[in-house]
Order: structure tokens, then sequence, then C-alpha cells
């Protein structure tokens, strides 16, 4: 019997198992969301709830206990000068977890493990578009007068415009079409000598 064991082994030797989570766990913190089995999942948030409250300790001590485990300067750097202080007052419950699914080879339960700070990208670009389609409808529109003016002159600017750019091509063809007659010619006439 199993009682009182903590953790899960998920069927890998020891060493195996500390080295995936590490790296599930750098991959955590890098993106701030990661897609996993349901089992890894849970068993990934005791490892990301340790070293997050090594980053809010934010001692010396803490940083380098902290690369012994994720052996990457740069998330060790993100970890104490951007997640940690986000965190600062929670107490724990660092990440979230979210069912997806099953797998469609293996029928593994999927689920999404992401940070509580996390924010998508695409909810700022669809507030920015929100923002710009209030503006438009909340912007005076102009007068009908004014509009059937501005209409007429361009209208009037661009009936202008077109009967010299066919002026133009027609006088580039020509230009093209006698450029190509004039070399047979030239032979001709030396031919004739």
């Amino acid at each position: 019997m199993r009682h009182r064991v903590a953790g899960r082994k998920l069927s890998r030797t020891t060493q195996h198992r500390e080295l995936m989570f590490r790296n599930m766990l750098v991959s955590l913190l890098q993106h701030e969301r990661i897609k996993t089995t349901l089992a890894k999942g849970k068993e990934l948030r005791s490892w990301a709830d340790k070293i997050i409250t090594l980053g809010k300790k934010g001692s010396l001590h803490a940083r380098r206990q902290a690369f012994a485990l994720l052996r990457d300067e740069g998330i060790v750097k993100k970890l104490f000068d951007e997640i940690a202080p986000k965190l600062k007052d929670r107490e724990g419950g660092y990440t979230r977890i979210y069912k997806m699914g099953w797998r469609h080879g293996d029928g593994a339960p999927l689920s999404l493990v992401e940070l509580v700070t996390f924010s998508s990208p695409s909810e700022k670009k669809s507030t920015v578009k929100k923002a710009k389609e209030v503006l438009e409808k909340v912007t005076p529109k102009k007068k009908g007068k004014e509009e059937k003016k501005e209409k007429r002159e361009e209208e009037k600017e661009k009936g202008k415009g077109k009967p010299k750019e066919k002026k133009e091509k027609k006088v580039k063809r020509e230009e093209k079409e006698t450029s190509k007659e004039k070399p047979k010619e030239k032979p001709q006439k030396e031919k004739n000598k």
C-alpha cells in the first residue's frame, strides 16, 4: 500500500522524472503557460510553487538555489524580476490548471497549466480593436452637403487624371513599337550596302 506517499512516479525513473519536471518548469516560467497531461500538470504545481517561493525571498542564496534547479540565467532573472513581484501578495496557488479534453493518440487527459499572472496577448489586441470601433461610432459625422462637395471634387480630379494616364500609356506603347521596328530596319540597310 502507498499510504502517505507523496508525488506521482509517472512510470519513470527518478532521474528522468526530475529532468522532465525541470524542463517543464523552465518552459512554464518562460512562456507562462504550457499544455501537458493532467497528471504531469498536477505534479508540476508543487514544483512551480516551490520555485516561485524562492523567487519571492529575493536573496542571493535563493537566487543560487533557483539557478541550481533551473540551470538558465535568463529564466532565473525573469523569475526574480518579473514573476515573483507580481505574486508578492499571494501566499500560494501560483498556477491554474484547465482541463482540455483528451489526446487523440492515446486518450490521455490533457490540461493547460498557466501562471495566475498570465494575460494573453490576444485580449490586448481585441480591446484595441473594440476601442477603435467605439471611437468611430462616437466621432461626429460630416454634414451631407460637405461630403457631396468633397466627393465631386475627388471625381473631377480622378476624371482629369485618367485621360492623361491613358494618353501616356498610348505614347509609351508607340515608342516601344517603333523601337522594336528600328533595330530590324538597320540590319536590312546594312545588307543593301
